[in-house]
């Protein structure tokens, strides 16, 4: 007589394919996720400064080109004073932030923030990068 053994029932689940997909989706979302946060390119300077949470918002950006946008909106520089009026008439009580790259001229940067305060904006933010804790900036 022949000793049959009898084949044991593998009752273990594999989680390498599921580790896999996992993986690929994480590594998907990470470089995807930076690209939907923000729509213009601007190299925001560093400043040690506490994060501000708004879900409704205008955004005023200044690209290193000196290109001006109101949102995704590109406006030129002789159009930014009536075109942000409209847009800031529909929406009054909205905070407005503007966002300037590094190596704009001071004197845009005040030009624009100036004709922001005359269409009678009451709440303004700058946006900045945080401070790096080992150079400082």
């Amino acid at each position: 007589m022949k000793n049959r053994r009898r084949k044991q029932i593998i009752s273990d689940l594999n989680l390498t394919n599921l580790i896999d997909v996992m993986l690929t989706l994480l590594i998907i979302f990470m470089i995807t996720a930076p690209m939907m946060t923000q729509g213009v390119q601007v190299d925001l300077p560093r400043a040690d400064a506490k994060n501000v949470e708004v879900n409704v918002s205008i955004q005023v950006s200044i690209n290193s080109h000196h290109e001006l946008f109101i949102d995704q909106e590109k406006v030129s520089l002789s159009d930014f004073r009536r075109r942000f009026r409209e847009i800031f008439a529909s929406r009054t009580q909205v905070p407005v932030f503007v966002n300037a790259d590094k190596k704009v001229p001071y004197g845009l940067v005040i030009r624009v923030i100036s004709d922001i305060q005359n269409a009678g904006v009451v709440k303004l933010g700058f946006l900045t990068q945080p401070q790096d804790k080992k150079s400082g900036y």
